[in-house]
């Protein structure tokens, strides 16, 4: 029985995070790096904190302009990280767009143009990253893959159905890979968070931030470090047992 180490150790592993430039995943670049990994991360806008971040971190970080939407882009992206650091061992698909999109509205070509980019970023380029991915593991012999669902996969929404459809596709993906790819040493874990103190979740904080935390148990919005450990944690092979598992991070607000 190997020993149990005190803390997350991530040394010796490579890290490929999409939407890395903020929120979660700029609070998943720092812990994965903190705790000894090396990470290459991408981003498709605000590439001044992208760049920014890199270069605070310095060694073992790399930021690359990426958008998963296009789907033609990212074998390229894949490689570049190989080429870079000689392996990949974990992917974390972080990258997702979310935009109100309700039933009642007027506009049947906004409706269709919203379902569409929504599912070409948060299930297309996460399907399609992990599939290269999984190319590069296979031939290590092992690796992980993290998808960042969300609260909204599970209990449905009101005005943006096609983000938590989304989302729900991303769990039914992480459970096929984990059914289909672990033979191959390759496991596949999510985590759904609930509200998370990120600019996407900005709007509804300023909002109705008391409604909020009112739903809450813990009485209190989790932040990217809270989404961040966890994601730290799952990437090392502590968590292998956890193949196919999608951890919940609302703080009781929904339970399943």
């Amino acid at each position: 029985m190997p020993e149990i180490p005190g803390s997350i150790d991530l040394r010796e592993r490579v890290v490929f995070i999409t939407g890395g430039s903020r929120g979660i995943g700029a609070a998943a670049v720092r812990a994965i790096h903190r705790a000894g990994g090396t990470v290459f991360f991408t981003y498709r806008e605000r590439g001044d904190a992208a760049r920014a971040l890199a270069a605070e971190l310095g060694e073992r970080v790399y930021a690359a302009p990426l958008d998963v939407a296009r789907h033609d882009a990212l074998p390229a992206a894949v490689e570049e990280c190989v080429r870079r650091f000689g392996r990949l061992d974990v992917l974390i698909n972080n990258a997702a767009i979310f935009a109100e999109n309700a039933f009642d509205g007027d506009d049947y070509d906004a409706w269709q143009a919203g379902w569409e980019r929504t599912f070409a970023v948060n299930v297309f380029g996460a399907a399609n990253l992990a599939w290269l991915a999984m190319r590069h593991m296979r031939a290590q012999g092992e690796g992980t893959i993290v998808n960042v669902a969300s609260r909204a996969a599970h209990r449905g929404e009101l005005s943006f159905a096609d983000y938590g459809a989304s989302k729900a596709a991303l769990v039914n993906l992480t459970k096929s890979i984990a059914r289909s790819c672990a033979k191959d040493g390759v496991v596949a874990m999510a985590v759904a968070p609930g509200f998370v103190e990120t600019d996407m979740a900005l709007h509804d904080l300023e909002e109705r931030g008391d409604e909020i935390r009112a739903e809450i148990p813990l009485g209190i919005v989790a932040t990217p470090e809270h989404v961040a450990h966890v994601i730290a944690f799952l990437c090392t092979p502590l968590a292998r047992q956890l193949n196919g598992a999608t951890l919940d991070l609302n703080g009781g607000s929904y339970v399943r």
